[in-house]
């Protein structure tokens, strides 16, 4: 999760939502979890103080990590993109050679991505098979089905 993660706004506003939330309702959550098996009695042999001790661990790191892409996050303007090759924030239209399928995906960051919005990380194996790719050229995916071959159709931002 090192290195830096572009992100678009819309992506970077829903990061700072998202870890404002952990840190006010879900910090509190798991205080109020907390207090309540801690009232249940000896703690030495308390499951359920031990889930929600294991549940505020979990709180925890998830923070963290999120507090990492922030700082390491970089707001990509889009109108300062170019559009003649596959990068970060590039809606790239595909058409599978083997059964001629023609599909459409945004490249995002890694925290931003989500299939059913049809955003697919850079990192992934698709994401990093179309990046640096331009209109008409080919693209070798290796998937665990073996490789599958794409032509760039259309890259727009």
């Amino acid at each position: 999760m090192s290195g830096t993660h572009y992100m678009s706004q819309e992506g970077y506003d829903a990061l700072v939502r998202e870890l404002d939330e952990l840190k006010t309702v879900g910090r509190s959550n798991a205080a109020k979890a907390i207090a309540e098996a801690r009232e249940k009695g000896d703690l030495s042999e308390n499951a359920e103080y031990d889930a929600a001790k294991d549940a505020q661990g979990m709180l925890e790191m998830k923070i963290n990590q999120k507090e990492k892409i922030m700082a390491n996050a970089r707001v990509l303007d889009t109108s300062q993109l170019d559009a003649s090759k596959v990068t970060v924030m590039s809606k790239v239209t595909i058409k599978n050679i083997k059964n001629n399928a023609k599909l459409t995906y945004q490249l995002v960051s890694q925290s931003e991505a989500n299939l059913a919005q049809k955003k697919i990380s850079v990192d992934s194996p698709m994401g990093e098979g179309l990046l640096g790719k331009a209109v008409g050229d080919k693209a070798t995916v290796i998937t665990p089905n073996g490789e599958i071959v794409f032509e760039i159709l259309d890259i727009s931002l």
